[in-house]
């Protein structure tokens, strides 16, 4: 009995310290979470800010453009009015200031003068200005300079900006006045004052034009800042503490920091900027915050609650993830015995297959070997035996001809050779430009001997001119002799065997290889490997199979058919040289 209170004095101490170190951690929790959602909150809700104040720019440019556009046009159509042409001629202005008043109304310009070649006014909308003189100001010099429309931009005596569009008018090809139009757009400072904080206009040369704090009219962007009592660094470190924004304002209006957004005006380089104060976003803010710091101290009120009932549950809890946890280490013993075993029957497995597959490999190049050089070793054995014979006949000369074309069919030999590499992997191609009329004649003296030994008629029929495609020529030639060896033994049952050549060139160059033979007995296997319809020790079944990875390879493509009069036709299509014009098929 003394031994347990100790124990239960020792157990309640511990869970006083746990609930300290709970309420300690959501208290850590809560200010890290108010931290970064002020932070983020802050971040998004200025983002939206500045969105909504460069939706607010488009507006206003849309506003400015559209009213210089609409009043542009004006000193045109006045230009060319009749009665303003023919009052300056005669220079009786009666009714004109009356006239100009009318088309005020209409057009709603703020302001409409008549210039005569002197530059005194004598029409106005403002019958005060009737006879004043303009002589020197910009609006007359220019517009007598120039064939179009001028605008100008004049200060004037109150420091503000006047807007003016003005055009010379024409009689007889002589200048006899000016017309010119004034533009409001200090109309647009009282309608932005009541929706932005404060908004202005530079120009190109980056003076204020136009702005909702009159003083800032005449001056640049930094000097109409430095006019506003800018907070010291105190007050701004006090602010910023206040208001948790953690992020730089973009300037200070009347000691408080506001967002700047900018706008390009697609006329003569202006430019229009606005600046929003952070109160809206601070407000939005607050009210995300006080929801949270709800949140938390609900959160703290139910930790307090659940401790109080798992207390006297976790010994036994503690008991059973014992016992599973052992469970579990069991298992994890017998699945990682398991795992080792199946890894040593992969290893096994995969060395099998890997033998397998050299074996495989071993077997496909060596009848590759043997299928390819059969074809140059016949044709040597047929040179040979002419050379032979030359030579008994005494004709050294024609067997010199015999002994080249069998050192050329020995060079070919070795090219075979070397390329039969390409058959187990992908390798270079060595691709040069070549006439496909001389690839066929090649492969066509390759098989002179086999032709006439059958007595197998050629007909050709070929373009006139080059058609030059990029390949390696000794495996086009390899694909030519496969078709034409095919079209021979094809025709072997035959009386008058028959073997048609037909190239014609269009977006490709195709050949056409026919013959008069059997014909296809199974179109769908034809070009896979080892498969063949001739007599076991004729034919190994790969000519096909390779010919067709060669023109694969050149990007072309080789097909078979069946003909309606008998016999098989072979199509080899390849690209044409990319620099070769295209011509008609002939």
């Amino acid at each position: 009995m003394k031994d347990e209170i100790p124990r239960r004095r020792q157990r309640e101490r511990a869970g006083t310290w746990r609930l300290r170190a709970v309420v300690a951690t959501i208290l850590v929790v809560a200010v890290a979470t108010l931290y970064v959602t002020n932070l983020l909150l802050m971040q998004r809700f200025t983002e939206t800010t500045r969105n909504r104040a460069e939706l607010r720019l488009a507006l206003y440019t849309g506003n400015v453009i559209s009213e210089l556009q609409r009043n542009s046009v004006v000193p045109l159509l006045l230009a060319q009015d009749p009665a303003l042409i023919n009052a300056l001629n005669s220079d009786d202005f009666s009714q004109s200031s009356q006239r100009l008043i009318s088309f005020r109304e209409e057009i709603g310009a703020a302001s409409l003068q008549l210039l005569d070649s002197d530059g005194r006014t004598v029409a106005a909308t403002d019958r005060s200005q009737l006879g004043a003189q303009h002589r020197t100001d910009p609006y007359f010099v220019d517009a007598q300079r120039s064939t179009d429309t001028v605008f100008t931009v004049v200060e004037t005596d109150a420091g503000t900006k006047s807007f003016t569009y003005s055009r010379k008018v024409m009689s007889d090809r002589t200048v006899v006045g000016v017309i010119v139009v004034g533009v409001d757009l200090r109309k647009f400072e009282q309608s932005w004052a009541g929706i932005s904080d404060a908004v202005l206009v530079t120009d190109s040369s980056g003076d204020i034009i136009l702005a909702t704090e009159p003083r800032w009219r005449g001056r640049t962007i930094d000097e109409a800042l430095a006019t506003q009592s800018a907070p010291t660094a105190i007050d701004r470190a006090l602010s910023a503490t206040s208001d948790w924004s953690f992020l730089p304002p973009d300037a200070y209006l009347l000691g408080e920091g506001v967002l700047r957004s900018d706008a390009r005006i697609p006329f003569r380089g202006w430019r229009i900027t606005s600046f929003t104060t952070y109160s809206s976003v601070r407000e939005r803010v607050n009210g995300v915050l006080a929801l949270e710091i709800m949140g938390f101290a609900l959160v703290l009120a139910a930790a307090f609650y659940l401790m109080s009932r798992r207390a006297t549950s976790r010994t036994l809890q503690a008991e059973r993830e014992s016992a599973e946890l052992r469970l579990l280490n069991f298992r994890l013993q017998q699945e990682i015995a398991e795992r080792e075993k199946a890894e040593k029957n992969l290893e096994v497995a995969e060395q099998t297959l890997e033998q397998s597959s050299k074996l495989a490999a071993l077997g496909e190049m060596s009848a590759a070997v043997s299928h390819e050089l059969n074809q140059p070793l016949a044709a040597m054995k047929t040179y040979l035996a002419g050379a032979r014979l030359l030579l008994q006949r005494k004709r050294p000369s024609e067997a010199l001809s015999s002994f080249q074309r069998i050192d050329d069919l020995i060079e070919r030999m070795g090219s075979i050779t070397r390329q039969l590499k390409s058959y187990a992997r992908k390798g270079g191609i060595a691709f040069e430009q070549l006439d496909i009329r001389e690839a066929i004649s090649s492969a066509l003296t390759m098989m002179e001997p086999q032709l006439k030994a059958r007595r197998v008629k050629v007909l050709r029929s070929l373009p006139d001119h080059p058609v030059f495609v990029e390949c390696d020529r000794l495996r086009l030639e390899q694909v030519l002799i496969n078709l034409f060896r095919n079209a021979i033994d094809a025709t072997k049952d035959r009386d008058e065997p028959l073997i048609e050549l037909m190239l014609f060139e269009g977006e490709t160059a195709t050949l056409t290889v026919r013959d008069n033979g059997t014909g296809i007995a199974d179109l769908d296997h034809l070009f896979e490997p080892f498969y063949t319809t001739k007599q076991p020790g004729d034919g190994t079944g790969l000519g096909l199979a390779i010919s067709s990875g060669i023109v694969k390879d050149f990007g072309g493509r080789l097909t078979a058919r069946n003909a309606k009069q008998g016999g098989a036709v072979f199509e080899l299509q390849l690209p044409l040289r990319r620099d070769q014009p295209m011509r008609a098929a002939e």
